[in-house]
C-alpha cells in the first residue's frame, strides 16, 4: 500500500508526529455539573489516539469563562487531576493532546455566572436570533458587560493560571482558542468590539487582548508548544465584518513573529460563512505565516490530501466523521467504509451513549481491525 502525504510523519515541537491527521476541538458536554474531566471522557479520546495530535475540547481557563453545559474547565485542582488522567492514558495511546483554551465571553448566559452578566469586548448582544442553552432551558442572549480594564487583566492573568493548569495536566502544549465567536474573536471582530480606547478602534487595538493573553502563556510554556485557532470565514455566534480579510491578514502576520508551534484556520466553510467577501483560504495564511498550519472544518480525505500536496497545510483537523468513526485514521489509511456521521442528536450531553460507544471497523472475521498507523 502506498504512502499517502496524510499518513507521513511530521516533526511538532521537537517530538515526531505519526501522521498528519488532528481530532478537531469538539464540544461534546459530558464533564457533568462540576465540569470535571472523567472516565468516559478518558475513553473517548484514548479511542482516538491513532491520530497524529489530539486537540481537546473548549475548556473553560475560568468560572467567568463558562458558557456551555457540562463542558470541562482548567481551573481547579480536581479538574486538572482529572484532565491528568485523560492526558496519561492518550501518551499511553501512543498520541499526543493539547487542551484548547476557551472563553465563551457574551455567548454566555448570567445563568452561568450567578445572576452576573456575562463579559465581552462591549455591551453588544449576539443578535441573529440563535439562542443560548442553558442548565434552564434555551433562552436569548443578553447585553453583556463590557470588560473594564480591571476586568481584562484579571482575564489575562486567568489565562496564564490555564496555561500553568495545562502543563501539570500534563498535555503536550496549549492551543488559545480565538475563533467562532468567543471572547477573544470579539475583541478582534469590529462589529462586536465598538470601544473607543486602547482595546477598540484600530487594528492594533482590537489585536491588543489576544497579544496579552499570548504573552502571558508564552512565560509558561515555549512558543512552539503553543497553537491558536482562528475563523476568519466564521459567522457562528454573529461573527463577520466587512473588514476580516484584513483584520485576519494582520492578526496571521502579527502570529508569526511570535514563531507559535501552529496555526489553526477554519477555513471550510461548513460551520457557516459570514458572506462579506470572498472566503479566506489557507493558501492565503500561507504567504503571511511560516509554521506549521491546520486547515479544518468540512475535509474529507481526499480534499484534505490535496491541500497538503499543494503545500497550504501541514495537517488537516476531522471533527464530526471522528465522532461516529473513532479509528478513522486506520479506515482512511485502509479505505474502510465509514460510519454515518450526519445525526447530531447524541453529540452534545449525556453519557456513554452516542460518544464513547461508537466501535472501531469491523473485519468481516469479527476480529477488531485496529492495524498501526505508523
Amino acid at each position: 500500500m502506498s504512502e499517502s502525504n496524510l499518513f507521513s510523519t511530521i516533526n511538532w515541537a521537537g517530538t515526531e508526529l505519526n501522521n498528519r491527521m488532528v481530532l478537531a476541538p469538539l464540544t461534546r458536554g459530558r464533564a457533568g455539573p462540576d465540569r470535571v474531566p472523567n472516565t468516559i471522557m478518558g475513553d473517548y479520546y484514548t479511542q482516538r489516539a491513532s491520530g497524529g495530535l489530539l486537540i481537546s475540547e473548549a475548556t473553560s481557563i475560568s468560572p467567568e469563562g463558562n458558557g456551555w453545559v457540562d463542558a470541562p474547565g482548567i481551573y481547579t485542582d480536581e479538574m486538572v487531576a482529572g484532565w491528568r488522567s485523560i492526558t496519561d492514558r492518550v501518551h499511553k495511546a501512543g498520541s499526543k493532546m493539547i487542551l484548547q483554551m476557551w472563553h465563551t465571553g457574551r455567548a454566555s448566559h448570567s445563568d452561568f455566572h450567578n445572576g452576573e452578566l456575562p463579559l465581552s469586548a462591549s455591551a453588544v448582544a449576539i443578535s441573529d436570533g440563535s439562542e443560548i442553552h442553558t442548565s434552564t432551558g434555551k433562552k436569548a442572549f443578553e447585553v453583556p458587560k463590557a470588560m473594564t480594564a480591571e476586568d481584562i487583566k484579571r482575564t489575562v492573568e486567568d489565562y496564564r493560571q490555564a496555561a500553568v493548569n495545562a502543563k501539570e495536566a500534563g498535555f503536550d502544549g496549549i492551543e488559545v482558542h480565538a475563533a467562532n465567536g468567543y471572547l477573544i474573536n470579539q475583541f478582534l471582530d469590529s462589529r462586536s468590539n465598538q470601544r473607543d480606547d486602547d482595546y477598540g478602534g484600530s487594528l492594533e487595538n482590537r489585536y491588543r487582548f489576544f497579544a496579552e493573553v499570548l504573552q502571558a502563556v508564552l512565560t509558561v510554556w515555549p512558543a512552539q508548544n503553543v497553537g491558536v485557532r482562528l475563523s476568519p470565514n466564521g459567522v457562528f455566534n454573529d461573527m463577520g465584518a466587512d473588514d476580516y480579510r484584513e483584520t485576519y491578514m494582520f492578526v496571521a502576520t502579527r502570529l508569526n513573529e511570535l514563531k507559535l508551534g501552529y496555526l489553526h484556520v477554519m477555513d471550510g466553510l461548513a460551520f457557516g460563512f459570514h458572506e462579506r467577501g470572498e472566503p479566506m483560504t489557507l493558501k492565503d495564511f500561507r504567504h503571511v505565516f511560516d509554521g506549521m498550519l491546520i486547515g479544518n472544518c468540512g475535509y474529507d480525505k481526499d480534499t484534505a490530501e490535496q491541500r497538503i500536496a499543494d503545500g497550504d497545510a501541514d495537517m488537516i483537523a476531522f471533527g464530526r466523521p471522528w465522532i461516529t468513526n473513532p479509528d478513522l485514521p486506520v479506515r482512511f489509511k485502509h479505505n474502510y467504509p465509514l460510519a454515518p456521521f450526519d445525526d447530531p442528536s447524541q453529540w452534545y450531553g449525556g453519557g456513554r451513549e452516542g460518544y464513547s460507544d461508537h466501535p472501531d471497523y469491523q473485519a468481516e472475521s469479527g476480529k477488531n481491525d485496529v492495524a498501526a498507523i505508523s
